[in-house]
């Protein structure tokens, strides 16, 4: 099953792991990273629209050096008893965010915004994941990985944070950054991209 989109595609984000993503659909596009801070406050415990709102900043910020293009924007946030884990500061926070998720279980937003023709649209997808209990063996290795550092929560499922992690519920790639399938239902509903063979099918 393939796709086509109706004009060209922009991935506003540095994230190699929503570049693998998106390239599951099979149309060609390119990674132009917004640069906006992440910076800002969670309004009234609105996590979703937290995740939504830094979405939709960093669509616009690629959106208005490409009007012409479509643009998808995202942003992935954990959250467990009302905090916000981030990217880790240090190896030291990663160990203490690992010890605190361990046997819990927390829930991953992802926020996704959608930019064509001068609209944006946003939307966003939940995931709980559930640790195993961790011993500080496992915690301090893979810390000492690196991995934890460049990953909301302190860690990545699709690599050795798998072995972290002892279920799911939802959708795994929203755990990995870009929730691919209802991504795709966006963009097909709003005729951004329809199947290669459809008689649907619109050029650019």
């Amino acid at each position: 099953m393939e796709f086509k989109v109706v004009r060209p595609v922009i991935l506003a984000s540095a994230s190699p792991r929503r570049e693998e993503i998106l390239s599951l659909l099979g149309f060609p596009f390119k990674v132009l990273p917004s640069n906006v801070s992440e910076d800002l406050d969670v309004e009234n415990g609105d996590f979703e629209g937290f995740a939504r709102k830094l979405a939709a900043l960093k669509t616009q910020a690629v959106a208005n050096e490409e009007p012409d293009s479509i643009v998808i924007g995202a942003d992935t946030i954990v959250v467990h008893e009302g905090r916000l884990y981030s990217k880790p500061e240090d190896k030291e926070q990663a160990r203490v965010f690992l010890k605190e998720l361990s046997g819990k279980t927390h829930t991953v937003i992802t926020g996704v915004g959608l930019y064509m023709d001068n609209k944006l649209r946003t939307f966003s997808v939940e995931t709980k994941v559930t640790f195993r209990e961790l011993d500080d063996m496992l915690i301090n290795a893979y810390v000492e990985s690196g991995d934890p550092m460049d990953k909301a929560g302190g860690y990545g499922i699709q690599t050795t944070g798998a072995l972290l992690v002892e279920k799911i519920d939802g959708d795994y790639y929203n755990v990995m950054g870009l929730p691919i399938s209802k991504l795709m239902e966006h963009m097909r509903g709003l005729t951004f991209m329809v199947l290669k063979d459809g008689a649907s099918f619109i050029d650019y």
